[in-house]
């Protein structure tokens, strides 16, 4: 699997992790006035992210509860489930590029958005902003059109483990705000790209 298509299809696989430019935090911590929890993370993305407490893989951020303002840049991935037990007749194509089977569902973009919606559904999660690929015709991204989003200028570069910026992201990428201030999200984040918010038509009856 080259380059281009991991950064585009997964930072999940071992060894590849994918952390955001500062310039997006900072605009989260503008925003938020700071981020209690990323959880998905670890000590290297906290330099960047600053959260008062963030979940490692160790952790499991899906099997946690979430609290307070969130940051989230989870591991991309279209998710997928363990190889049968007898891996002689695993047909898998991932199996066969990655070089090994799994024994273990990998989660998937559509687990992390739907946890991140439903803690803050839930009530504890106050506020949260999440980047993702914009992947506007896949199942997991519609929930995030429910919410207010930037769509930045220009592609979003990742940051690679050795702090240099990652080659190869063919796709643009959205910052999606779930909470109930959007001027102040707008006022955070406008400068670095355009904000959309969803279309909520008045009933006059």
């Amino acid at each position: 699997m080259n380059n281009a298509t991991l950064v585009n299809q997964t930072s999940a696989e071992s060894g590849f992790e994918y952390y955001t430019p500062p310039v997006w935090t900072a605009a989260a911590r503008e925003l938020m006035g700071a981020i209690d929890l990323d959880p998905a993370s670890n000590a290297i993305a906290n330099e960047i992210v600053k959260a008062d407490h963030y979940f490692t893989q160790a952790d499991d951020g899906l099997k946690q509860q979430w609290h307070g303002r969130v940051w989230m840049n989870h591991p991309f991935h279209r998710g997928e489930a363990p190889c049968i037990s007898n891996h002689s007749k695993c047909k898998k194509k991932a199996c066969k590029e990655r070089g090994y089977h799994i024994t273990e569902a990998i989660p998937g973009n559509a687990d992390w958005i739907n946890k991140l919606i439903g803690e803050y559904q839930s009530g504890r999660v106050t506020e949260a902003v999440c980047i993702t690929f914009c992947n506007s015709s896949e199942g997991w991204f519609l929930p995030l059109l429910e919410f207010p989003q930037l769509f930045p200028h220009g592609r979003v570069h990742y940051i690679g483990k050795d702090g240099q910026r990652v080659k190869g992201c063919t796709k643009g990428s959205v910052i999606t705000y779930i909470g109930t201030r959007t001027a102040a999200f707008a006022k955070a984040f406008g400068h670095l790209g355009t904000v959309k918010v969803p279309y909520k038509e008045r009933n006059n009856g």
